[in-house]
This record gives C-alpha cells, structure tokens and sequence, in this order.
C-alpha cells in the first residue's frame, strides 16, 4: 500500500477489534478520532461513512478496483481487512466458515450483552436515583455475559484460539472481555482467562489497544461533562 487505511475511531471495544487487526496485519493507517462523548459520531461528514452513526468506520484510499472504498461495521472491516491483507482469515472454505460463526457470535451476542452489563453496571447507576429500578437489568445482564464466558470456557477446553489458528475471531472477541467491568469472577473460567493472557501478550495486541488511551474518559464520574456525554450516548432517538 502507498496510502494509509483511515481508521474512524474512538478507543472502545469496537474501536480496539480494528487497531489490532490493523497492527496485526502490518497494514498502514492513521487515526481519525470520533468523540462519541461530544456527539461527533452525528457529524454528516462520519455519518456518510457509517450510516448507524456508529464508528469503526474505514476508509481504504486503495480498494478492490484501485478507488477509495469506505466501510463501517466491525465484523465487516476485520473480514475485509482479513481479505485484503491474506491473514488471520482463511481461505479455505471449513476454516473461513469457523471463523465466521465465532466472530458473528462476538458481534450478535458477547458484544450487545456486554455492552448492556456496562451499561446497567456501571452508567445506570449514575443517571437513575432508584437504583431499585436498574436491578433487574444489571442481573439479566451479568447472568447472560456469566453464560457466554461459559461458552469460551467450554470452547477453550482443547484449543489455544476460538476458531483454530489465530484469527479474527479472538481480535473481535479479546477487547470485549473484561471482567471487572462485567462482574464476572475469571477463576471460575481458567481456560478463558489463559487465552486472554495470550492474546493480551502480543505486541500487535498492546499496540493496537493502546491507540488513544489517552482520550478515554469515565463516562460513569459525576460532573458536567461525564453527565453531558451520557446524554449524547444514550437515549437517542431517529434524526
């Protein structure tokens, strides 16, 4: 490649699965901020990029025919990037569909239910004076983030990644496990916590992780501008 990928980006776990990939797999890019506390992810410029308002987003100046090619969604960036780069994706047709399906459980099941633990665990909390109304969320959504780290347990019992080799998969996945945040115990999952050392160990993964920590806020504090990015983040409605 003689130009960059831009990468749209804002350092969470959906921004982290696509600074590892791109660290992985040696590709060069340049950061494109999107404060997602101060609204920039409704700016007309991103959201003709990403549609959802949502960012990762790409664009990869050098596409498929040699023109820009833009792309949003997580899970559709890593397999084009996975396609683009000939790593960490197969080719061979049994290999790709196992990585398919671990990284589409990432996307339609780990990712939302633990996005919501966060939410009920530790935002809720400081928007809503009855925390008796937010119990029930924060225990529905323990619960289901508790079974789906017995899901990887169970998966990690013979295997050192998710889906064979290392793969896009484990980059999906990896970011979006963090117990502490989740209320989840990892002694109870040692076959999950051993992988998650070892994908943590490598440098692509601390370098890739490490993109724009510096920006990161708690979004959970008191104060103006934590309580004024809450009200940005949730609670919208169509535009």
């Amino acid at each position: 490649m003689t130009q960059p990928i831009e990468l749209w980006y804002w350092p969470t776990p959906n921004g982290w699965k696509i600074s590892i990939a791109l660290e992985e797999m040696g590709l060069p890019y340049v950061i494109k901020p999107v404060n997602i506390g101060t609204g920039e992810q409704f700016a007309p410029a991103f959201q003709a990029l990403s549609p959802n308002g949502r960012m990762p987003a790409i664009v990869d100046p050098e596409g498929p025919d040699g023109q820009p090619l833009s792309i949003f969604e997580s899970g559709a960036i890593l397999q084009y990037l996975g396609a683009k780069s000939g790593r960490f994706y197969p080719t061979d047709a049994r290999a790709r569909v196992e990585v398919d399906q671990w990284l589409f459980w990432q996307i339609g099941g780990l990712g939302p239910m633990a996005g919501q633990t966060h939410h009920f665990r530790q935002y809720a909390p400081a928007m809503i004076k009855d925390q008796g109304q937010i119990a029930y969320g924060v225990q529905r959504y323990t619960n289901e983030t508790h079974r789906l780290y017995g899901v990887l347990e169970r998966r990690l019992a013979d295997r050192d990644y998710v889906a064979g080799d290392y793969s896009i998969a484990d980059m999906a996945i990896w970011p979006w496990i963090l117990p502490t945040h989740q209320g989840q115990d990892l002694t109870a999952f040692p076959n999950l916590a051993a992988w998650l050392e070892r994908v943590g160990e490598r440098a692509a993964v601390k370098a890739g992780r490490a993109v724009g920590e510096e920006w990161r806020a708690n979004l959970a504090a008191s104060g103006k501008a934590a309580e004024e990015a809450r009200k940005v983040l949730f609670g919208q409605r169509a535009r």
